[in-house]
């Protein structure tokens, strides 16, 4: 049996001809036994699923194993739904199966084990096994009629064995040599992403539900076991050699010392798995695992039998960050980038395994993630996929090219455990503020990659609607942006003064710039009112003097609503000018602004309005009032006069200013150096406002497009 593809036992059963579908599938026939159940009951399919590994898997005669069995209870009629005969005539039971939903709650499910050890006492004759089932979870026992007891196991014995080995799970299984009457043993299996997923939230909530842990502390306690499983599924072992992380069964005096003690040895395996872990990797956790050896092995069982590593990399990706999106966005109302969006950015940029890629905000990680898919499917292309070269390819990349900043500590190890599930690249996320300057962010983490010019790529969805206040970071006042730059028509000369706050967003835009190197692109999805505000004219023209604009790609309004958020965005995408052309670009434009400035004499305009607008206000006359001028001065009507005459001379002035910065639009139009940018609308970007798929993604046709742009743009085309 292949480990590395799914295993469909449904399948397997229909071309083996244990069962059959009808009514479009709506009803299963087990054919040996000619009976027929509702196959969209959820119990029922993984009691099907069972039946075939019984006899495929297990070993066992189709003909001794029996669907719906009558069990007497007392008074009562009861159903065992398998029964596993050691005769023909299905008159010895031998091992009794209870089958219960995928989605079962571990209370329902104790209870179920219960019942199977009810029915096992109930059934004629000696029933020696019973196994409980949710295809989720599985729990072995052996039954003792005689001493009223049942004794854990690793499994049920295939066909024709005697003797169960305290596990289950080895590596390369498939490859053992068995002998007659040998336990089979069992590899680890890759299983369906929605199985994933479910396994993930069903672990969540045996640790919480029962109210010892909160949500928060339950995801970082299996956050570490899920760490464990994948540090054991990579450790180096011999064919035939058990899995550390599974339940391995001790020997006792009774069933519960022998219980105590299988969960102290699993426990201690586990933590042995974690510390070695944490030798090689002491930032993505810091403290030690929290549980109970109950409780760990709890989320053992949930894990046990699956492969994380060989599981394909999309599945078990979307499988986390489903599990983790539902998790954050409840808890923290965190707003992370859908899946359509951060594939579109990634997919149109021309990232390269040597490419030094940075995410500012990379909250769980999306966007290095999907650099990394895009490098490992350029290896694709270049090497063998089995091959030390692919693998180099794509994990010297991951290890040494991405960078990520994110200021939530648990969304940032959470971001670091998402990597590491998908391989690698969790190296250099670090847990920060993403606006420190990079001097800072070395110092705190002791980081030497966040460095000022030195990134090709960034691809960033920056904190919209939140404020730097300059009372709260002092490191405000050392971005250009977080400063009241002086306006060309400014005729006090007030200078440069510290602004009180700015937003994230605008903030971000400037500390890109400083990371990037020279030619560098940055992807940033950004408020529709930074590109469309009247006060934000001068972020709009710190962005032409800094990058040249190479598209921006207008996204719906739905397109964070299922996330929590609401705002009306764009995705910009620019590259970086040298700083001489960024110098020169300011100074072709300070020539403009002067040239205005001489040619409609504004300052002598401006000053003669102020000249008459003083003179008239001295002179009041006030005629309608009788009093001394001095007296009338001090009136409401006086006051009410002179505001508005300040006011009128101070439209004039506007008028002027308009027209002045109207003629300077115009000179950059027609002096300044021009180029095309890339303008594209998506109404429909693959899901609406539910998150609900439509079946229909502009951004593919979009990016496919842009991506020839960023071509022509790359080779001077354009």
């Amino acid at each position: 049996m292949n480990q590395e593809t799914i295993t469909n036992y449904i399948q397997d059963g229909v071309k083996q001809g244990l069962i059959r579908f009808y009514d479009d599938e709506k009803r299963i026939e087990y054919v040996h036994q000619k009976k027929s159940r509702n196959y969209g009951n959820p119990e029922e399919q993984v009691q099907a699923e069972v039946y075939c590994r019984l006899i495929l898997e297990y070993g066992y005669p189709a003909q001794r194993v029996r669907n719906f069995v009558s069990v007497t209870m007392g008074a009562d009629k009861k159903e065992a739904d398998i029964v596993v005969y050691n005769d023909d005539d299905c008159l010895q039971p031998h091992i009794l199966v209870e089958c219960k939903k995928q989605e079962v709650s571990e209370q329902e499910f104790t209870q179920a084990v219960e019942q199977a050890y009810s029915y096992a006492f109930a059934l004629p004759n000696q029933v020696k096994y019973a196994w409980v089932t949710s295809k989720i979870k599985n729990v072995f026992f052996q039954v003792d009629k005689a001493k009223n007891l049942r004794i854990a196991e690793s499994d049920i014995p295939a066909y024709g064995v005697d003797k169960l080995a305290p596990y289950k799970f080895v590596k390369n299984a498939d490859k053992l040599a068995y002998k007659e009457h040998d336990q089979k043993f069992f590899d680890i299996r890759v299983v369906s992403e929605d199985e994933l997923t479910r396994r993930f939230k069903l672990a969540h909530n045996a640790l919480w539900a029962g109210g010892q842990l909160n949500p928060s502390e339950a995801f970082d306690e299996l956050d570490k076991l899920i760490f464990c499983k994948i540090w054991d599924e990579r450790k180096v072992r011999n064919d035939g050699k058990p899995y550390d992380f599974q339940i391995i069964q001790e020997e006792a005096s009774t069933p519960e010392a022998a219980l105590k003690k299988t969960n102290e040895a699993l426990f201690n395996r586990v933590n042995a798995l974690y510390e070695e872990g944490r030798k090689k990797d002491p930032e993505v956790f810091r403290d030690n695992i929290r549980l109970t050896p109950e409780r760990v092995r709890t989320i053992v069982e949930y894990l046990q039998d699956i492969n994380l590593s060989k599981t394909d990399l999309d599945s078990k990706g979307r499988a986390f960050e489903t599990f983790m999106g539902s998790f954050f966005r409840g808890e923290f109302g965190q707003y992370f980038t859908p899946r359509p969006i951060v594939q579109f950015i990634v997919n149109v940029l021309p990232i390269k395994h040597d490419s030094l890629v940075l995410d500012t905000s990379c909250g769980s990680g999306g966007f290095l993630l999907h650099a990394l898919e895009k490098v490992r499917r350029q290896a694709d292309k270049y090497f063998d996929k089995d091959s030390k070269d692919h693998w180099q390819h794509w994990h010297d990349f991951a290890e040494k090219n991405l960078y990520g900043i994110e200021i939530n500590e648990q969304i940032s190890r959470t971001a670091k455990m998402n990597m590491i599930i998908h391989d690698d690249g969790h190296t250099n996320v670090i847990t920060a503020d993403g606006l420190l300057k990079a001097d800072k962010l070395q110092d705190m983490t002791k980081n030497q990659g966040f460095k000022y010019g030195r990134f090709d790529f960034i691809i960033t969805n920056p904190p919209f609607g939140s404020a730097v206040k300059l009372t709260e970071k002092a490191y405000l006042q050392q971005y250009g942006l977080g400063n009241k730059d002086v306006s060309w028509l400014d005729l006090k000369n007030s200078g440069v003064k510290n602004r009180d706050s700015q937003s994230t967003e605008v903030l971000f835009i400037e500390q890109c710039h400083q990371f990037l190197t020279e030619n560098g692109y940055l992807a940033i999805v950004l408020p529709d009112g930074v590109l469309t505000n009247s006060s934000l004219q001068y972020v709009r023209d710190q962005i032409e003097d800094w990058y040249r604009i190479i598209a921006v790609v207008s996204l719906p309004q739905t397109a964070f609503t299922a996330t929590g958020a609401g705002v009306k965005s764009s995705v910009l995408f620019l590259r970086k000018y040298s700083e001489q052309h960024t110098e020169q670009h300011k100074q072709q434009k300070l020539s403009l602004q002067n040239n205005l400035l001489n040619e409609h004499d504004y300052r002598a305009t401006a000053e003669k309005l102020e000249r008459e607008k003083l003179a008239l206000i001295k002179n009041a006359t006030g005629a309608a009032y009788s009093g001394t001028l001095a007296q009338y001065k001090t009136t409401e009507d006086y006051k009410i006069w002179k505001a508005e005459i300040s006011s009128q001379y101070t439209e004039q002035l506007n008028v002027l200013k308009e027209q002045l910065e109207e003629a300077y639009t115009q000179a950059k139009q027609s002096q300044l150096p021009d180029y095309p940018i890339f303008m594209a609308i998506a109404e429909d970007i693959g899901y609406d406002a539910t998150g609900k798929p439509t079946g229909t993604n502009e951004l593919d046709v979009i990016g496919a497009e842009l991506a020839r742009f960023i071509v022509e743009v790359n080779n001077g085309g354009v």
